[in-house]
Order: C-alpha cells, then structure tokens, then sequence
C-alpha cells in the first residue's frame, strides 16, 4: 500500500508553537525528513520508531541536493511510509514547497500540507511589534537578501513607506543590507529589528536604523531583519495621522485616501 507524504511546518522553533495536527503527525510518522532549522525540541516530539533524516543545510553546505530530497519522498512513500516532511517555519515560504510537490505529483504520491508559522512572525512577536499597523504599514513584504549586485532582488515601486520589509537570511553582514536598501530609495533612518533565535530559549533582540544596522555586535543565524515604521520604538514619530471621523474600529487603512495623511 502506498504511504503517504506530509510537508509540515516546524515554526520557528518554540515546540508550543507547533500545530496540533503537526505534533499528532509527527506522533505516528514512520520517516521524518528533517531541516537544520527545526528544533531538537521538535524533532523530539516524533515517533520513537521513526527515522529521522536531516536533509537540511547550514552555513551553504548542503547535505543533499533538492532532487535527492524529491526522490526521497518518493522513494519512502512507494514503500508504504508515513512521511513528514518537516521544515523550519512554514513550508509554502522560502521552504521549496513548490518542488517538492511537483515531483510527489508526477510519482502519483499521495501529500498533505500542514501550515506552520512563519519566521518573520516569530520574530516580530519576539520584538513585541505588529507587522502591519492601520497607522503605520499596509502591506508586508516577505523576501530573503539577495548579495548579487547584478540581481535586481526586489520590486522596489512596490514598496511603500507603509510596507514592512521581513528579509529572511540576512546574514551577519549587516552593512551590505543595509547598503543596498537605502541605494534603492528606503531611508536611512528607517527603523529596524534584528531578531536571532525567534521564540527560542536563546532568542535576542536588537531594534536600531538602518544608518546604524552595521553598529554594535552581529546576532548570530538564525536571524531575520523586519525594516519599516513598525519597527520603531517611537512609533508615534512614524504614525500616520488618521482624520478624527476615520477614527471608528471599522475604519481601515485603505479607506484613508492619500491626500488625507498628514
């Protein structure tokens, strides 16, 4: 009989944070393939007769190529295993979720998606700040930094004052983030978070400006960046001014035209 595959979200460490039914699979799985991200505190909670595979990578070493991954699933799930396929954070985000479902798809295996949270969301509760804000930010951008100067990396008309930028895997070289942000038109003294360890025992904080991203002591991976006016530590400084007859709980953000912020 053939098995079935799993692709589950860890989140970003914390096992309190797991989903109920990624804590149930991970209970009566028969092979769990791993990332580096995910916890030893996850990890723990799977099956004691399981195999656990790390298939994951750090630092860019890598201990399996993606298409040894794919046939993996396959391979497992042909044989009649319960498999989870257990990612840090969610697996539909930088998780390459995608592939991985294109080829379960073209062997005819049957899959499952558990949505897990996300990094940047772990972070931002860690840094005790909102991602979006009808006041400051309408609209998230969720993107890893690209160090390729030739790379055009982000879509940056798109962003707004009132976007919150979450860069997933910034690296510890904070000037080059930095760097290329304000060369493409966000101020430098925008606010900034640098989150490391998100919802973790070890878990650090540091809120500062781009201008000063670079200052101070490097936090180490994993680690993620939030760059917007929610990041700020005096957000009344960065508010938008919302007019008094807006002012109603139903009242939105996109119901305040342009012209009225002041």
């Amino acid at each position: 009989m053939a098995g079935r595959v799993y692709l589950v979200g860890a989140g970003p460490g914390d096992p309190e944070l797991l989903t109920l039914k990624a804590a149930k699979l991970l209970a009566r799985s028969d092979v769990v393939l791993y990332d580096s991200l995910v916890s030893e505190e996850v990890l723990a909670l799977a099956s004691q007769k399981a195999l656990l595979v790390n298939v994951g990578k750090r630092a860019g070493q890598k201990l399996l190529t993606q298409d040894e991954i794919n046939s993996l699933l396959v391979s497992y799930a042909k044989a009649g295993k319960q498999v989870v396929r257990l990612k840090g954070g969610d697996p539909l985000l930088f998780g390459r979720a995608g592939e991985e479902m294109e080829a379960l798809r073209r062997a005819g295996i049957e899959f499952e998606i558990v949505p897990g949270i996300t990094a940047a969301v772990g972070a931002a509760a860690a840094a005790k700040i909102s991602l979006t804000d009808r006041r400051m930010a309408s609209q998230v951008l969720f993107t890893t930094f690209s160090r390729d100067e030739n790379d055009n990396w982000l879509n940056w008309a798109a962003i707004t004052p009132q976007t919150t930028i979450a860069i997933y895997m910034p690296g510890t070289h904070y000037d080059q983030v930095a760097a290329r942000l304000i060369e493409n038109g966000i101020a430098a003294d925008s606010p900034c978070v640098i989150v490391s360890h998100a919802t973790r025992a070890g878990q650090q904080v540091r809120f500062t400006n781009l201008a000063a991203l670079s200052d101070g002591d490097q936090l180490p991976a994993p680690s993620l960046l939030l760059v917007g006016r929610v990041a700020a530590q005096d957000w009344e400084q960065w508010r938008v001014r919302v007019p008094a007859q807006l002012v109603a709980p139903e009242a939105e953000l996109h119901d305040l035209p342009v012209s009225d912020w002041r």
